[in-house]
């Protein structure tokens, strides 16, 4: 008896040991399935350095070889969703897919196809990547359909996990299946395939579903049954610490940084806050400072600040007290303190060394940060001795990121030229790696096969020209067909500047304020920012569009300026329009302010 009490103590203190210090869940089906189509709906989480995912999986392994098709999105990302198939020896056939709205936002319905001889994925039901070669053969073993949420241990893949954002959730709405019947189904594709059925999540089903108790090497989550919450009408899979498990959050919402360029700040928050409160300028406090406006962006968890005053130089902290969450019993931030990063100007042109350090006139590659104004998301950094022809500027072809997913660069709203280089220093023949290009929204370089253009160890430069940027972020977003892309280095250069939404924050030449007070009910201030000098005019306007008010500032330096109003029209709402002319350049922007007389 006493010999089974010391094996027992022994082997809680193994399974404590080797506990993991998050958890997370999993919901699999009971059966498995042979081909068919997948749909589910759902809402990803967000946040660095987790994922969660919706996939079939074949759990015989390794009695029978790796098979797994794949949805995954990666909470680092507002802008992906990541496909892929793993095959016998876990050989993986990623691809990244660009879309147009943050998956973390609402609810979209994904969906994958898998036959013999494709596997087809949709999104909101439009087809958007499709592999048919060979290893599409090779997935010939029933799968369980699964979802989970997740932190692994890669976080060049993943991110960077702050414990502050916990927890995170993911929302599913419904899952669906149909059987594949070629040639006489009632769905899919060319219908061939038949409608089975569709859980909605309305309750638990044991008869269909399971939920996980696992866990694996790289994956720094044990799955638990508390974090796998069935609720009005959902399914919501919880990623916590050990202490507050399930579907509850505890926290109150948190910093986790605030930048400036100019008299704009953009604050960062750790979860989705109030509104009401996020936009009461007292609960921001900066020595010194003005707190004119808090506007909260789409994401509700970005609120930008406008204030008056800032010097360029100086080191500022925001003070941020009673902002709440908006979790169904708020929790309340008592206060924190930041120190606020000043991010440079660029300067156009701007160069990058994708891969490698810093090279004449080309920057450092980096990892994406709110610190900076450039970096890579995803990717390992390689490089050759081997020379390269075709170009005068050897060095910067000699390394590439592969792998990468996306770059991104802070720049002016306006419009842009890009040039990237690439070089293919690996395979030796065309038609093994190919993959997309995408400049902002829009696919601009399709199936580049860089061998097949330029061959092996030869300078190839595509450019990208009027590029759009409405949100202060250049974004450019790399998509997989066969293999990992590659890029080289990026040099941009600025056609135009336009400050049409000023909501980004970060405009190098021109920013215009809230008028304070607002409402007033004689005179009233107009603040603005000049990044450039140039002449002045300001036009104020009913709301029937009728020109009330107009004046000719004149020439102005870069600086902050202000215009005092002096009101003689009736009471009323109105907008003001201060436009901003140059010798290459005109500017404008506008805001309504309220008179009451």
């Amino acid at each position: 008896m006493r010999y089974i009490y010391v094996c027992l103590i022994l082997m809680i203190s193994v399974m404590y040991l080797q506990a993991k210090n998050y958890k997370g869940a999993e919901l699999r089906t009971k059966e498995a399935y042979l081909y068919g189509r997948f749909e589910v709906s759902y809402k990803a989480s967000w946040g660095s350095g987790q994922t969660s995912t919706f996939f079939t999986y074949n759990d015989n392994y390794p009695d029978t070889p790796w098979n797994e098709i794949d949805i995954e999105i990666m909470g680092r990302y507002s802008d992906d969703v990541q496909f892929n198939t793993i095959t016998p020896k876990q050989t993986n056939h990623v691809r990244h897919q660009y879309v147009n709205f943050d998956p973390t936002v609402d609810y979209h319905t994904y969906v994958f196809e898998w036959t013999p001889t494709y596997v087809a994925w949709f999104i909101d039901g439009n087809e958007v990547y499709r592999q048919t070669v060979e290893h599409i053969t090779e997935l010939q073993y029933p799968q369980k359909i699964m979802m989970n949420i997740w932190y692994p241990a890669y976080s060049s893949w993943a991110g960077t996990l702050d414990d502050r954002c916990l927890p995170f959730f993911a929302y599913y709405d419904y899952v669906s299946y149909s059987s594949y019947t070629p040639g006489q189904g009632d769905c899919g594709s060319d219908n061939n395939f038949t409608y089975e059925w569709t859980d909605n999540f309305d309750s638990f089903n044991p008869e269909r579903w399971q939920k996980a108790t696992h866990t694996w090497t790289g994956n720094n989550v044990d799955f638990i049954h508390d974090n796998c919450v069935f609720r009005d009408g959902k399914m919501i899979l919880c990623l916590t610490d050990n202490d507050n498990t399930g579907f509850t959050d505890k926290n109150p919402p948190v910093i986790l940084w605030a930048c400036c360029r100019g008299d704009s700040i953009t604050v960062q928050f750790s979860e989705k806050v109030n509104k009401t409160s996020a936009e009461t300028t007292d609960n921001y406090v900066i020595s010194g400072i003005q707190i004119m406006e808090a506007r909260i962006l789409q994401d509700h968890r970005t609120v930008r600040l406008m204030t008056q005053g800032m010097q360029s130089g100086t080191d500022y902290n925001l003070v941020c007290l009673n902002i709440k969450d908006d979790a169904d019993s708020p929790n309340k931030q008592m206060g924190q303190s930041i120190r606020i990063i000043e991010r440079e100007l660029i300067q156009f042109p701007f160069k990058i060394n994708v891969g490698s350090n810093a090279h004449g006139d080309y920057r450092t590659d980096q990892p994406w940060d709110p610190e900076y104004n450039y970096g890579y998301e995803d990717g390992s950094s390689q490089g050759t001795t081997q020379p390269i022809e075709d170009t005068d500027n050897d060095m910067i072809y000699r390394s590439w990121r592969q792998g990468l997913v996306t770059y991104r660069i802070r720049v002016p709203d306006g419009t842009y030229s890009i040039d990237l280089f690439f070089a293919e220093n690996i395979y030796d023949s065309a038609d093994i790696r190919t993959f997309d290009v995408y400049a902002e929204d829009s696919k601009r370089i399709n199936a580049l096969d860089i061998y097949q253009v330029a061959g092996k160890h030869h300078a190839y430069k595509e450019t990208i020209s009027d590029i759009t940027v409405s949100d202060g972020q250049l974004d450019i977003h790399f998509s997989a067909f066969k293999k990992e892309p590659v890029l080289c280095g990026i040099e941009i250069q600025q056609l135009s500047t336009s400050v049409n939404n000023i909501d980004t924050g970060i405009n190098n030449y021109f920013i215009l304020g809230s008028n304070y007070p607002n409402p007033f009910n004689n005179q009233t201030i107009i603040p603005y920012i000049l990044y450039d000098k140039g002449n002045i005019s300001l036009d104020i306007y009913d709301l029937k569009g009728r020109l009330v008010y107009t004046s000719e500032i004149g020439e102005k330096l870069p600086g902050q300026h202000m215009i005092p109003w002096k009101a003689t029209v009736p009471s009323g709402q109105y907008f003001y329009r201060l436009l901003l002319e140059t010798d290459q350049y005109i500017w404008s922007d506008s805001k309504k302010m309220t008179y009451i007389r």
